[in-house]
């Protein structure tokens, strides 16, 4: 199908996405924006051998040189929604974009709520087969993932019936309800990308359920109070977020960690305490 676009297997997968965090800024008697641009690791949907984490970055802004310099060296497939500065991160073809079907679903339900369209009814039952597929499939392993999808996901991927950019007329018609078809046909190759490898995912769940915390927890944590808070309040999240991934109680982790620490435990030797080991073979001193 054309706009299909088969990439060179990549060597990691990882799935990132952005939210706002208020910051004190002095002398002005309010509170600026920054970012928390945050980067998840999850094998577990294919049975992947790594264990899951999240990586938190503090940014004072959400510029588009900010996930640049953060995947300077990341080689592979990144998942993100529809930010279009992270377009520029293929600029060398190290990395390949995979869109989201959540958001893009979103926009079609929009629709159908305010107009009952019937192109935006059509998708929306297509975009449900797909996460069908995908219900049967989760915890296979790429192989079996991708011949599921190949047979069951690949004529319920267009999201209007069409079945390339080219035949579809939502491209050269304006109306308010062929605005989700066009954002979905603008991004096909990153939402199609998972019909040429298993380990890839339908949506960017797994990003968003990490910076959920941080949105639900506006109101209580009030501010960072400076840019030097927000890079301690992401060092924070990562740990904690990686100690929930992985099954593991945050504060009983860096009690005992912090301990080992000051028992004079080598600092070369760190990782051995990182969450996903620690859980394994070093429980919590009584």
């Amino acid at each position: 199908m054309s706009g299909w676009r088969r990439t060179s297997s990549p060597r990691t997968i990882f799935f990132a996405d952005d939210t706002p965090v208020p910051v004190l800024d002095p002398g002005r008697g309010r509170t600026k924006t920054g970012r928390l641009w945050v980067y998840a690791r999850e094998q577990r949907p294919w049975g992947g051998p790594e264990p899951p984490a999240a990586i938190y970055m503090f940014a004072p802004d959400r510029k588009a040189e900010r996930p640049g310099s953060h995947l300077e060296h990341f080689k592979g497939v990144l998942h993100v929604d529809g930010y279009a500065g992270l377009e520029r991160l293929t600029g060398k073809g190290d990395i390949a974009l995979a869109a989201c079907w959540a958001h893009t679903r979103r926009k079609f339900y929009e629709v159908a709520q305010a107009t009952n369209a019937p192109i935006a009814v059509e998708a929306l039952r297509r975009v449900g087969e797909l996460y069908a597929v995908e219900t049967d499939v989760r915890g296979q392993s790429p192989g079996h993932r991708l011949a599921a999808r190949r047979s069951r996901s690949k004529p319920s991927s267009t999201p209007c019936g069409s079945s390339s950019k080219r035949s579809c007329r939502c491209c050269q018609v304006a109306a308010p309800s062929l605005k989700p078809p066009r954002y979905a046909l603008s991004r096909w190759d990153g939402l199609t990308r998972l019909l040429y490898d298993g380990r890839i995912e339908l949506d960017t769940n797994p990003v968003e359920r990490a910076i959920r915390p941080i949105a639900l927890g506006r109101k209580n944590h009030l501010f960072a109070g400076s840019d030097g808070g927000g890079h301690r309040w992401a060092v924070l999240c990562s740990l904690i977020e990686t100690c929930k991934l992985n099954n593991v109680e945050p504060y009983a982790w860096l009690r005992d960690v912090l301990i080992r620490m000051v028992d004079g435990h080598p600092v070369n030797r760190l990782d051995e305490h990182l969450p996903w080991a620690w859980k394994v073979g070093n429980p919590v001193k009584t």
